[in-house]
């Protein structure tokens, strides 16, 4: 029982700085943007003697809603030799140093009279998140037992929709969100920071990072038996020892090695096709339209924000259920029930949307369609798609893995949010269709081509991938005739 209490506390120690900060960090921008562009014209005001036009105030603004995909994406970068060098712990412990300069940025901005305090302050709080992003499903996944591998590693999502709901309510204008207290709402993001720089340090290292990484074994043991206490660990050491065997004498790899490796090939196309989907398929853009829906189907102006911590709420749900019943449905089953109800439900949206002024009860219909999306989203894109990068990538392979992960990630998110306000215009009613596509098409992919990772050792899935990668091969390899007899034209 102790021990898997270790384990739930290493998984809480890490989340709270984790991936919760990047739920929070994005929903807490929400709240104050009319105060921070008022800010701005009013800063800009003083210095220059003239106000800023407002088509330049919302270039300022899309350019400080912005600056947290790109500082994501920089995040997810660094964070590959981060987890090399520095360890999978470490390496989220001293994430939190950019949280901390960010909140003393945005804390300071009012008084220091500089909104680019504010925008410079969203670029170190995206480098903490896209680092936590890929660090913190690492760390779990390579600290947890074999048959709890998923969900352990799952949790990250669950933190990041925690962060999202908790961002909503500290937004609201009875706590922080009022013109008073904005940027002690954009500052308060220094308080998990603290919280995990108290907590982790107590909780032990990756066993895998130690071992196959450093070649540590005592250290390995005794991580292992921190956190499975006296239950039998040689089966499990033997497993890591075997995996240690398999990449003797490598390196950790790069990037762009994985993508020369053919016997790498399927993964890297799972992980590619499946990190885009996660932001291209319009679960982000539905938060986007909840207000004006909402707004439509009658719930007066001031009780929205409310309502929309309703959705917020929808995805923490789907995200802990999903957590529950990922070790017994399996990964497939979750991802592709997922995608096809979102396609669903995408067809269903459009037509709410186009009937919204002609018939009384569409509005309510689009609104049970917001739901039902951020739901089927919630139960298994968003938190199997983290999962698998540890799952279907060995020891030496997966911080690069994360790192491609991460970056598409995190540059998909920055042209969703740039793109999706042109796709509203041109596309009016139906501007769902590029995300029914995206959805149609992941669902497919996952049907025909990814295998169930589930309750598989590392090795297991490593040798099933290699029959895909090699396939083609073996049919054509029957002949083993002179080398010469290949190259000889007729």
């Amino acid at each position: 029982q102790l021990q898997n209490k270790i384990l739930i506390l290493t998984i809480c120690a890490a989340g709270i700085g984790g991936t919760f900060q990047y739920g929070y960090n994005i929903s807490i921008i929400n709240a104050p943007a009319t105060y921070i562009q008022a800010f701005m014209n009013t800063t800009w005001l003083e210095r220059t003697g003239a106000p800023l036009e407002s088509n330049v105030i919302l270039l300022l603004w899309s350019f400080t809603v912005s600056a947290y995909p790109l500082g994501g994406l920089t995040g997810a970068v660094v964070a590959g030799p981060m987890a090399i060098m520095l360890g999978r712990k470490m390496s989220l412990l001293l994430n939190n140093v950019f949280v901390i300069i960010a909140a003393a940025l945005s804390g300071f901005s009012r008084m220091a009279k500089s909104f680019e305090m504010i925008m410079l302050s969203r670029f170190f709080t995206g480098v903490n998140a896209g680092v936590s992003m890929n660090i913190q499903p690492m760390y779990l996944a390579e600290s947890a037992p074999k048959k709890l591998r998923g969900a352990v590693a799952l949790t990250s999502a669950s933190f990041t929709a925690l962060g999202l709901v908790l961002g909503q309510v500290v937004g609201l204008r009875e706590l922080l969100g009022g013109e008073e207290s904005w940027p002690f709402l954009l500052a308060s993001n220094v308080v998990p920071a603290l919280i995990q720089l108290t907590a982790l340090p107590w909780f032990p290292e990756s066993p895998r990072y130690l071992l196959i990484d450093r070649g540590d074994k005592e250290s390995c043991i005794s991580a292992l038996q921190k956190l499975r206490g006296t239950s039998d660990l040689s089966a499990e050491l033997e497993e890591m020892l075997a995996e240690q065997a398999a990449v003797k004498g490598q390196r950790a790899k790069n990037p762009w090695e994985l993508f020369q490796n053919p016997s790498l090939r399927w993964q890297l196309v799972s992980i590619i096709v499946l990190s885009s989907a996660m932001q291209l398929c319009g679960n982000d853009s539905m938060y986007f339209y909840a207000a004006y829906v909402f707004q439509e189907a009658g719930i007066p102006r001031d009780k929205i924000p409310y309502v929309v911590i309703g959705t917020g709420s929808c995805e923490l749900i789907t995200s802990v259920t999903c957590n529950m019943i990922i070790d017994y449905a399996g990964r497939r089953p979750l991802l592709l029930g997922g995608y096809i109800f979102m396609a669903g439900w995408a067809i269903v949206f459009m037509v709410a949307l186009s009937q919204q002024t002609q018939i009384s009860w569409m509005p309510y219909l689009s609104m049970a369609c917001i739901f039902a999306y951020i739901l089927s989203f919630g139960i298994g894109p968003a938190g199997v798609t983290g999962v698998l990068p540890t799952e279907v990538f060995d020891q030496m392979s997966r911080p690069a893995a994360y790192m491609i992960c991460g970056s598409l990630l995190w540059f998909n998110l920055f042209l969703v949010g740039t793109a999706f306000p042109f796709i509203v215009k041109s596309l009016a009613h139906f501007c769902y269709i590029p995300f029914l596509v995206v959805c149609v098409c992941t669902a497919l992919y996952v049907g025909f081509f990814l295998p169930e990772t589930k309750g598989k050792s590392f090795l297991e899935i490593s040798e099933e991938f290699k029959k895909r990668n090699f396939k083609t091969k073996t049919r054509s390899g029957f002949y083993k005739g002179p080398e010469e007899i290949k190259t000889t034209t007729l």
